[in-house]
């Protein structure tokens, strides 16, 4: 997933990213609200991690402003304000979570997880494609029984396939799952993580729709 961290808090922002990152997420860290305004502009994300109390304004309005343009992207609110008031608000304004500081990073991958099966269309984490079991919440695949070691690259580029069933993903959706991990790809950069893969999960399991990008086959 290519996440927005909306954070000022400097070390509790790196701390999030890191382990975001360590996820196989792609992540883009502001500190402000009007960066967060011009990222979304620019690129489309899959989650925005929004705090509520930034230098330039509240989360709430903003929240509240990019629903009422049509903005869809999911949102989960990161804030130290606990009140049943705060939360009520926070999902009135159109927010899918609502996780009080201080947190456990385990469960902001969890809920993380969790709202991404949502808006895929399978809230299930536990997926089974011909021999291959999959785990999206664990982010572990078991291959007739025996587990696969994927890096960090491969799970991304897999878990975009495997997010979109049947549907024909392009070579550039799949770079942006990749953004945070390399500042500039190469022309062959997916070609080689698919290659890998099939390597590891069967020659079948990714199929090419030449000049128009991948789909999740049948291993």
């Amino acid at each position: 997933m290519r996440i927005l961290l909306v954070e000022d808090d400097a070390t509790l922002g790196a701390a999030v990213a890191d382990q975001l990152r360590a996820d196989g997420h792609s992540v883009d860290h502001v500190t402000l609200l009007g960066d967060a305004d011009a990222a979304l502009a620019a690129s489309p994300f899959d989650l925005v991690l929004l705090d509520l109390m930034l230098p330039d304004g509240r989360g709430i309005p903003f929240l509240k402003e990019r629903r009422g343009r049509g903005d869809v992207t999911p949102v989960i609110i990161l804030t130290a304000l606990d009140q049943v008031s705060d939360r009520i608000a926070g999902l009135t304004a159109g927010a899918d979570d609502y996780l009080v500081k201080p947190f456990d990073l385990a469960e902001l991958a969890a809920r993380i997880g969790s709202v991404s099966r949502r808006y895929s269309g399978n809230p299930n984490p536990l997926i089974t494609l011909g021999d291959l079991d999959i785990d999206l919440a664990a982010k572990h695949v078991t291959k007739a029984g025996v587990p696969v070691a994927l890096t960090s690259r491969e799970w991304a580029v897999f878990e975009a396939l495997v997010q979109r069933p049947n549907q024909i993903i392009t070579k550039a959706q799949i770079e942006e799952a990749l953004y945070s991990f390399d500042d500039s790809i190469g022309s062959n950069t997916i070609e080689v993580h698919v290659s890998h893969l099939r390597k590891k999960l069967g020659r079948n399991t990714i199929e090419t729709a030449r000049g128009l990008g991948y789909r999740l086959g049948q291993p």
